[in-house]
């Protein structure tokens, strides 16, 4: 772009048209993204998608016998959903099919819509508190948020945790085999807490969380998993949580020491709950140690909810506001100030960094 420095008020500047096209492209882009994004959650409550998946390429007027629904409205959604990629079209049959690689990824596409879309209904007073600094606590947050968070990182656990994540732990599985005392520290829904009870049934966790809508729908998750005799849910905040007389073999902190207004506090009331020999989890998105080494999409992603959800958070109880992008060094830092000596980086997913600090 060929602007000059500080141009004279009212001058002319000199646009490069090739960089206002390209950027046009890439705003264009986001437009058809935030405009399909209500469509991607309509399509899963009538279920659209359902209807689609499995069955081959299908017209606008099937799809819509087959889910009851206007076949007019049917035929603008198809539209929008192949234009953006999402189920592919045949001009020869006029027939649209959803491919089953997009099928599979389905409940994470919409786990990601709900959260975002959810958040961004708190975009008025997310704006204030740029103004004013004070952030936005995660329980004033529309409840469509909590929903989407579980339903998003839960993919992951189930994938990830017991599999390899708790395995790149030393001795950890061992211990939970045998039978280990473990607290899931800001546990939401207790997706993660339900996920280590149904794998290791000797075994026995409690999973707190300040918010106490979240450990109510906990609580009911623990019943209907059948696990509710191993696994309990508290309301606590993670500088507060009692601990057993021994001290907890396992401390987790699953997607959610970045949210908080203390997280030194956090890890040193961890290694005051530890049993001699435990270990703290601590499990965080995926960041570079530098700014340029987070843009793109996923940094991008991260960052959106970042700004809405995991900074706002933290500001607003009065901490540091790590964010969801801290890097390694920062973590390492808020482990050292919290009393453990020992930190590294025991695996990583292209999503997760998985953390193993002892004392």
């Amino acid at each position: 772009m060929t602007v000059q420095e500080k141009p004279a008020v009212g001058a002319e500047v000199q646009l490069d048209e090739a960089k206002v096209n390209a950027f046009l492209a890439k705003v264009l882009d986001d437009w058809s993204a935030v405009s399909s994004a209500p469509l991607v959650m309509i399509g899963e409550r009538l279920g659209l998608y359902d209807a689609m998946s499995g069955t081959g390429p299908l017209t606008s007027a099937e799809l819509a016998r087959r889910t009851g629904t206007a076949e007019r409205s049917v035929r603008e959604w198809l539209l929008n959903q192949a234009a953006g990629g999402y189920v592919e079209y045949d001009a020869a049959s006029s027939r649209y099919n959803l491919p089953a690689e997009h099928a599979a990824l389905l409940p994470i596409v919409y786990a990601g819509f709900q959260t975002y879309l959810a958040a961004a209904k708190a975009e008025a007073r997310i704006a204030e508190a740029f103004r004013t600094g004070a952030g936005m606590p995660w329980g004033d947050h529309d409840p469509d948020v909590f929903v989407g968070v579980e339903r998003f990182f839960r993919p992951g656990y189930e994938q990830f945790l017991v599999s390899s994540w708790i395995p790149a732990l030393d001795g950890v599985a061992a211990k939970l085999d045998r039978g280990a005392t473990v607290a899931d520290v800001g546990c939401g829904h207790g997706a993660s807490t339900i996920i280590l009870a149904q794998a290791y049934p000797r075994s026995r966790f409690v999973g707190y969380d300040n918010h106490p809508a979240s450990i109510e729908v906990a609580r009911r998750a623990a019943d209907e998993a059948g696990v509710a005799d191993r696994v309990s849910f508290e309301v606590a905040p993670a500088t507060e949580y009692p601990a057993p007389t021994d001290g907890y073999d396992l401390i987790a902190f699953f997607d959610c020491l970045h949210d908080l207004g203390d997280p030194v506090g956090a890890v040193r009331h961890a290694r005051e709950s530890l049993a001699g020999d435990g270990t703290v989890l601590i499990v965080e998105p995926m960041a570079g140690e530098r700014v340029e080494e987070n843009l793109h999409p996923l940094g991008r992603a991260i960052a959106g909810a970042s700004t809405m959800l995991c900074t706002a958070h933290s500001l607003a109880t009065g901490g540091p506001a790590l964010g969801a992008l801290a890097t390694e060094a920062q973590l390492r830092e808020v482990v050292t100030r919290g009393g453990l000596g020992r930190f590294r980086r025991a695996t990583e997913t292209p999503f997760n960094r998985i953390f193993e600090a002892r004392k």
